[in-house]
């Protein structure tokens, strides 16, 4: 005979549960373990880092830029072209020119070939140097021989290929003898059309190269 349960508030009693049926093995949820549930590893934890990304700071002082060697050619190519265009005057006005007109034609053309290759190897060459030596050893060699070709051009024209061919069989220092004009006391043009052609060409490279960035 069962003792009778203690039940101070007079309560039904509480039938009893039926045993839950036992599940074959390899079946179900594997038991329950004590201790925290395992698991899954999350994603690494993120490393603290600036709010912003990380720009470095500006330099003071801007890349030097540019190039001596395109400045170079540039620069040969604008004089080749300026002494071709002054040939061509030479050779049509040359009949007509007086001692004065041939100097200051010449003159003019040192001026321009300066500009123009002092123009052109700034823009490539920017702020170096030795754009700014090749200007300047460039445009005294163009006006030289923008000169000393003219002469050679007139000759051709005015007697055509035997009067090119006896002149530099018998007398082929003429178109420099003529350039130096040691015959009309005419030296100092000589040499100012090469300081004018050196001088515009160093100043315009100066000046082109430093506003390139």
């Amino acid at each position: 005979m069962s003792q009778p349960q203690f039940n101070p508030y007079n309560q039904a009693p509480i039938p009893p549960q039926a045993p839950l049926p036992q599940q074959p093995p390899g079946f179900g949820p594997p038991p329950g373990y004590p201790g925290p549930a395992p698991g899954y590893p999350g994603p690494p934890p993120v490393q603290p880092g600036p709010p912003y990304p990380f720009h470095p700071a500006p330099s003071g002082a801007a890349p030097r830029t540019g190039s001596s060697v395109g400045a170079f050619f540039l620069g040969l190519l604008g004089s080749f072209l300026v002494s071709a265009l002054y040939i061509g005057v030479v050779v049509a006005t040359y009949q007509h020119q007086s001692e004065n007109a041939r100097h200051t034609l010449y003159l003019a053309h040192a001026l321009i070939n300066g500009a123009v290759v002092g123009l052109l190897s700034g823009l490539v060459g920017r702020r170096r140097t030795g754009a700014r030596i090749c200007a300047a050893v460039v445009a005294p060699l163009g006006a030289f021989f923008g000169y000393t070709n003219s002469v050679v051009m007139v000759f051709a024209y005015s007697g055509g290929y035997h009067a090119v061919e006896h002149m530099l069989k018998f007398v082929p220092i003429l178109p420099a003898r003529s350039w130096w004009g040691s015959q009309s006391g005419s030296e100092w043009v000589a040499v100012l059309g090469l300081l004018l052609a050196a001088g515009t060409a160093w100043t315009l490279t100066y000046l082109v190269g430093r506003r390139r960035r």
